[in-house]
């Protein structure tokens, strides 16, 4: 089942506390006959005493798909991330405008497409990623590439201690419960003045009535960056249809300028 962009952003300000849902504000009828169907799908019930929908599980677990995806399905991701498909990779690294000799980071660096795609232009490529096992896999996989990446360490990215060295950050962060807004944020701590970084973020970042969302929108516009939706096949052969956005913005010129980082 597709779910319309306005009944995202509903289901995106609703009120979730372990398995309830209630949604936000009065609504027309036409719009809670068609919430109720999706909530319905994704396995909530209405329950009068609760004043909500009620699921088996956590009701957050239920509709983060949903709002991932646009559609009523479960997407299972390690971590929330999805793999950027090569092509995409390349996308994003040729709006980083990456020059040979320049410090990059990829702070989730995943199996290593947008990464190993920043080292072929002779970029020193500094990641981090989460997962042990991909971890492993991308330190080895760099080995056998002909542009092999400056470090490969293993933890979770917004542990790290920022300081402002890298020239550029390319990355496709883990999307759930927000937390790709999350680690942008702390990304951005970790550019030079006048940096650029460019990321792949779920469309979540552009829903009305998020205060989150709204106040991320509002750190990329004080950077006079851009927020740009994505084609929905964008990530068709990673085998997902997540709803994602590319994000661009620079650094300021001067750190004490920097606002809100």
């Amino acid at each position: 089942m597709r779910v319309s962009q306005e009944h995202l952003a509903l289901l995106s300000v609703s009120e979730m506390s372990g398995s309830e849902l209630r949604l936000s504000g009065q609504l027309d009828r036409q719009t809670y006959i068609a919430l109720d169907k999706v909530l319905k799908a994704a396995g909530g019930k209405w329950d009068r005493k609760a004043k909500g929908h009620v699921f088996d599980g956590d009701a957050a677990d239920a509709i983060e798909p949903i709002l991932l995806t646009g559609e009523v399905q479960r997407v299972k991701q390690d971590f929330g991330q999805f793999d950027t498909p090569p092509a995409l990779a390349a996308r994003l690294v040729a709006l980083a405008k990456i020059e040979a000799g320049m410090k990059v980071l990829e702070p989730s660096a995943g199996i290593g497409n947008i990464a190993l795609a920043a080292a072929a232009f002779g970029a020193m490529v500094m990641c981090y990623e989460i997962d042990a096992k991909r971890c492993d896999a991308l330190a080895k996989a760099s080995g056998r590439a002909l542009y092999c990446l400056d470090m490969v360490v293993h933890r979770d990215f917004l542990g790290a201690d920022p300081a402002p060295v890298y020239d550029r950050v390319v990355m496709n962060p883990p999307f759930a419960r927000q937390a790709d807004i999350d680690h942008v944020r702390h990304a951005a701590k970790f550019l030079k003045p006048g940096g650029r970084l460019v990321a792949i973020m779920s469309a979540g970042i552009s829903f009305p009535g998020d205060l989150k969302a709204t106040a991320f929108r509002e750190f990329v516009a004080e950077r006079g960056g851009t927020i740009a939706g994505l084609p929905a096949d964008s990530f068709k052969a990673a085998g997902t249809s997540v709803n994602t956005a590319l994000v661009l913005f620079d650094a300021p010129a001067s750190v004490l300028n920097a606002k809100g980082a």
